[in-house]
């Protein structure tokens, strides 16, 4: 892990949660690559607003980043990489654009579909832009969803 404030929170909490001492070590991100964006995300996150991630299905194999898991460990940073909270996996589903509901849009705390469908468009527009790729309806979004376990 090379983030320095990342390490200190994960072993902060492996200082109260040593069952999870032998875990894989959990990826660290902020929730946007727009700095306030991220920092607005991340207090919904704090306050217990927001309970799910969205990922584009191609823009994790693009990447070769692996599909989230349950049980998976995620260490959230606001825009200036400074740690504030662990997340762990609880459920992962792979559901096309076109199929997300209200209901997935409320837990990642939009509170409208057609408002997170927006976003999240504008989103997977960004992160393919780079490979040559565009997002359609049909792709595949990998729905995480997760409880926060520790925060500082």
């Amino acid at each position: 892990m090379d983030n320095a404030s990342a390490r200190s929170l994960w072993g902060d909490f492996l200082d109260t949660h040593l069952q999870y001492a032998f875990a894989k070590e959990p990826k660290v991100i902020a929730l946007s690559d727009e700095a306030e964006v991220a920092d607005t995300l991340l207090k919904e996150v704090l306050t217990g607003n927001k309970k799910a991630i969205s990922h584009s299905l191609l823009g994790l194999q693009l990447r070769k980043e692996p599909l989230p898991k349950i049980g998976d460990f995620t260490i959230l940073t606001d825009s200036n990489g400074n740690a504030k909270c662990v997340l762990r996996t609880v459920a992962v589903r792979l559901v096309p654009f076109f199929s997300i509901r209200e209901s997935y849009a409320q837990l990642s705390g939009i509170s409208s579909l057609d408002h997170w469908k927006s976003l999240h468009w504008e989103y997977f527009e960004r992160e393919l832009q780079p490979y040559g790729r565009k997002p359609v309806h049909s792709m595949v979004v990998v729905c995480e969803i997760y409880d926060k376990v520790f925060e500082r």
